[in-house]
């Protein structure tokens, strides 16, 4: 046993060091286990020399283990009025993530605020008379039973968190009450109470399942701690896991910011931690205590951080994980992120088990293609397709312009942005699904008029901000509608694809010539995108005389198909319909329309099957200036959610094979 430190010599303090740390074990409120590895730790730091390497380490990482909130969280606030008020004011619209959010709280507040139902059985009834009343008092609901066989009626039809029984009773003993009740549902407290108690018979009950045994004359602080012992094993299994959401959607359209707002929602602490590049498992697990410069994990270490065991954690840009020879960082999330493991996740440094399950982890990516598929089962996605026009309109009003005033030091003589002034910086000098560029130019406009106010100068910088002011300040517009400008051609066909920044209109153009049966494709394209040119080719070819198509077309002939901008690499299944109109067009001398886009992948049975990413091309569409969208019928389904003011400016027309097709989009 260590002496006190007034009992220990001047000269050495090693036993008081000892003694602070053992202290400060008991503070930390650690699980047993880890407590009793932290006790062992403590003793071999008092046989080391402090000159000694492992010294070092030792301390470093008792320092960890001591910092880590074992016990430590904040309490959630779950009004879920205010959740959503907060929600609202710092993100317009993407209705479907809110009420997400909206339902993780819901959820967690009928859990937590469910009261739990205590069965009473005893053959006494100034005892049962005295036990409902002190546990109705304490919150709980109560049911009684004056005998065992009741009580066995009563457990069968319903479901209890706790039965406090009597053991001696006619018929049926408080025994077979614990066997049937633990028969029924392992997880029911059993409490059993009675007036002969023996070491024997309590030695009985507990081998039995019996939670405690308590002996008459019952004593009221003991019968209420005893029912609150046997209830905390019940709250942690009402506790609701965390979520692990995965926000996907185009740069700039809130994610980030999503998680930072569901994080003040709930009061708690919020983490984010960027995974783009991470290439090296330990930035995960952390390094094993084998050296000086040994750390835990980036987990463990914001975990310690915040100081908090239930934080709000970000795993930014999670389709950007790097993989290389000292470790797959990916692998190493499995665990984090499953509901059923993070409760014992292991760190290398620590090298004991920490429960993250309290943790709300939110990941981000642009795209799930590169996510890997064990890891994608592991996250629940909720897409941000990206913003309308009105929908920006309304956020830069709201939102962007008055920050950017106020970065600008105009807020003492603020400018005036005319509604016709956000259109146009969202139609000509911005073309995106999210929000970052139109900031961007926001800013340059605020800037811009603060630096000619000090010039003191009228050169069209008023107060008032106008289309005419931005050609001032921006210059020219950078951006056209693409398709309104241009006349309808043969062998061109205007298609839709989907990028991991949003949607975006691509143009099909095809040229027939003298040659030897050739196809000849171009425009940087995709082993997907050549097979559905070739299988485009194919079924016009054997469907020929229906198309009115001549066979002499096709012979002595090269097919060209070509899609422009050739340095951006293009590849994807949705543009065997927008290829096929193309062919057709070009094979008839029959113009496409410009202002009308295909999507769809076609067999070579002629049939349009679904693609993704509809919200996001059509969303391309309308900023494009295009009228009617073509797409497969069985994507009708994904339309529900378009605002009306998106279904009033464009016709959407759905298709399931390409003879139905060419009427509308050939002229």
């Amino acid at each position: 046993m260590w002496k006190s430190k007034k009992d220990q010599p001047a000269e050495t303090g090693m036993p008081s060091e000892i003694s602070r740390w053992k202290e400060a074990v008991d503070r930390a409120q650690m699980p047993e286990a880890v407590r009793e590895i932290a006790l062992k730790e403590i003793d071999r730091l008092g046989q080391l020399s402090p000159a000694s390497a492992e010294y070092a380490i030792a301390l470093n990482y008792l320092d960890y283990l001591m910092g880590m909130p074992w016990n430590r969280s904040t309490e959630d606030n779950l009004d879920i009025h205010r959740a959503e008020q907060i929600l609202d004011e710092a993100h317009f619209g993407l209705r479907e993530i809110k009420e997400r959010i909206l339902e993780h709280l819901a959820v967690r507040t009928l859990r937590l605020s469910r009261k739990y139902r205590i069965l009473v059985v005893d053959d006494e009834k100034m005892t049962r008379k005295n036990l409902e009343h002190v546990f109705t008092k304490d919150g709980y609901l109560v049911d009684t039973a004056s005998d065992g066989a009741q009580a066995l009626e009563m457990i069968a039809r319903e479901n209890f968190d706790v039965i406090v029984t009597d053991l001696k009773m006619e018929r049926v003993d408080g025994m077979t009450v614990l066997e049937r009740a633990k028969a029924k549902d392992p997880s029911i407290a059993v409490i059993v109470i009675t007036g002969y108690a023996s070491v024997t018979t309590a030695i009985d009950a507990i081998k039995k399942g019996s939670h405690h045994f308590i002996a008459k004359p019952l004593r009221l602080d003991e019968i209420r701690t005893v029912i609150q012992s046997a209830l905390a094993r019940k709250k942690l299994q009402l506790e609701p896991k965390g979520p692990t959401l995965c926000f996907v959607g185009p740069p700039g359209t809130g994610k980030t910011s999503l998680g930072l707002s569901i994080a003040r929602s709930l009061e708690r602490k919020f983490i984010r931690m960027s995974l783009a590049g991470i290439k090296d498992e330990a930035d995960i697990r952390g390094h094993r205590r084998s050296y000086v410069g040994a750390l835990p994990g980036r987990i463990i270490q914001e975990i310690k951080r915040t100081e908090s065991r239930n934080p709000v954690f970000m795993l930014d840009e999670i389709d950007k994980i790097g993989q290389e020879y000292r470790g797959d960082p990916s692998a190493a999330l499995l665990e984090l992120l499953d509901p059923e493991q993070n409760t014992h996740f292991h760190d290398h440094y620590l090298d004991v088990p920490f429960d993250l399950s309290r943790v709300m982890f939110i990941a981000t990516a642009n795209t799930t293609d590169a996510i890997p598929g064990p890891l994608l089962d592991r996250l629940e996605i909720l897409r941000l397709a990206g913003y309308w026009e009105e929908e920006k309109e309304k956020i830069a009003f709201n939102y962007l312009i008055p920050k950017e005033i106020a970065e600008a030091g105009l807020r003492d003589r603020p400018i005036t942005f005319t509604p016709e002034a956000v259109r146009t910086l969202v139609r000509e000098y911005t073309r995106e699904a999210g929000l970052r560029e139109l900031q961007r130019k926001i800013a340059s406009v605020c800037r811009k008029t603060a630096r000619h106010r000090l010039k003191e100068t009228a050169d069209g910088t008023s107060g008032n901000i106008t289309p005419e002011t931005l050609t001032t300040l921006l210059g020219p517009r950078e951006y056209h509608f693409e398709t309104a400008d241009v006349l309808d051609r043969v062998g061109v066909a205007t298609g839709l694809a989907w990028t991991a920044v949003g949607g975006r209109i691509i143009f099909i153009e095809v040229l027939q010539m003298s040659g030897a049966n050739q196809l000849i494709l171009t425009g940087s394209l995709g082993d997907v995108m050549r097979e559905s040119a070739r299988a485009a080719l194919s079924y016009i070819r054997s469907q020929a005389s229906e198309f009115g198509i001549s066979e002499e077309a096709f012979n002595g002939q090269d097919l060209h198909i070509h899609v422009p901008a050739g340095a951006i690499p293009k590849d994807g299944p949705s543009a065997g319909l927008p290829i096929a109109a193309a062919l057709v067009s070009l094979l008839t001398n029959r113009p496409c329309r410009r202002d009308t886009a295909l999507t769809g992948e076609l067999t070579l049975s002629g049939r349009i099957l679904p693609v993704g990413g509809i919200p996001e091309k059509i969303l391309a569409a309308r900023s494009a200036g295009v009228k009617t969208v073509i797409l497969p019928s069985r994507n009708m389904d994904d339309l529900k959610e378009l605002p009306a003011e998106v279904k009033a400016d464009i016709t959407l027309v759905p298709a399931s094979t390409l003879p139905e097709v060419l009427d509308k989009v050939l002229i």
